[in-house]
């Protein structure tokens, strides 16, 4: 999934009032007897009891009977929008543990890959591919030749000038292309095929995404270098079932401009290869 051009570009403090409100009114609308848990679309009402209840003020967003300024109606189509992608796109394209075995068996015996498809941590009968990780590897090795790729960063990702460091991101990332040094393209992924809760592990995956987010706009700002960045995340359980308001963090955090693209589980199918593609033509 790409950022909506309408909400590329927004001042800071739209995206202020986006988490707030967020936070104030909530994420999602708890299942019922006759219709299942979705990502909600807010209301100027919402709003307004939550934000008088914080002492804030509603006049950007609304006048004294409701109606919506610009900025305000600008936010509820935020939400509106956020709330249909969510819903009826992003909860179809994740993938439970056994889709995504299959998916990744299919590729592989298509494939015949050399890339280094890595286990996961589990032990025992638990132990298994990274299934996604393996998709993403062959999906990229397919489509960039002989071209040198990185798919299992063990070292910081640097940025030069001239041969000396000019950054140095704070955390290690999940693959490069076409190395951790100077790439054009950088990575994360979260596979949470076998967690059956929604602990602080999984919720800091999140926020790892936005301060690599964070210096890389930095990075441009100040030097004018960019660096291409991307999201990959699955499990039906883990972000649909349990982590909904953390989907809605990933929306966010695609049309703030932290990362270029998030891909939602088979969604790489189709995503992948174009990407792939379109590194070997940056110079």
């Amino acid at each position: 999934m790409k950022p909506n051009p309408k909400f590329q570009n927004l001042p800071k403090h739209f995206w202020a009032d986006v988490k707030l409100i967020s936070q104030e009114v909530g994420y999602t609308i708890k299942k019922t007897k006759t219709e299942d848990s979705k990502v909600k679309i807010t209301t100027v009402t919402e709003i307004r009891e939550k934000y008088n209840n914080l002492g804030l003020t509603v006049e950007h967003i609304a006048s004294p009977t409701n109606e919506p300024t610009e900025y305000g109606q600008n936010l509820l189509d935020y939400f509106s929008y956020r709330a249909d992608v969510l819903n009826n796109k992003v909860q179809y394209h994740l993938m439970d543990k056994d889709g995504a075995k299959s998916l990744f068996e299919k590729l592989h015996n298509e494939l015949n890959p050399k890339c280094p498809i890595p286990m996961n941590k589990q032990k025992g009968d638990k132990q298994t591919f990274m299934y996604l990780t393996g998709i993403v590897n062959m999906l990229i090795e397919a489509n960039i030749g002989e071209s040198a790729c990185d798919y299992d960063p063990r070292s910081l990702t640097t940025i030069t000038k001239n041969s000396i460091p000019l950054r140095t991101l704070s955390r290690r990332v999940d693959g490069a292309f076409p190395s951790t040094v100077n790439p054009i393209a950088i990575w994360e992924i979260k596979e949470y095929y076998s967690t059956t809760t929604f602990g602080s592990r999984v919720a800091d995956g999140v926020y790892e995404t936005l301060l690599d987010g964070l210096e890389l706009e930095e990075l441009y700002n100040s030097e004018g270098r960019k660096i291409l960045h991307y999201l990959i995340v699955d499990n039906y359980l883990t972000w649909w079932v349990q982590g909904r308001s953390y989907l809605c963090r990933m929306i966010d955090m695609l049309n703030m401009g932290y990362v270029d693209q998030v891909m939602f589980g088979n969604e790489v199918v189709d995503e992948i290869p174009e990407l792939a593609k379109s590194w070997l033509d940056v110079k």
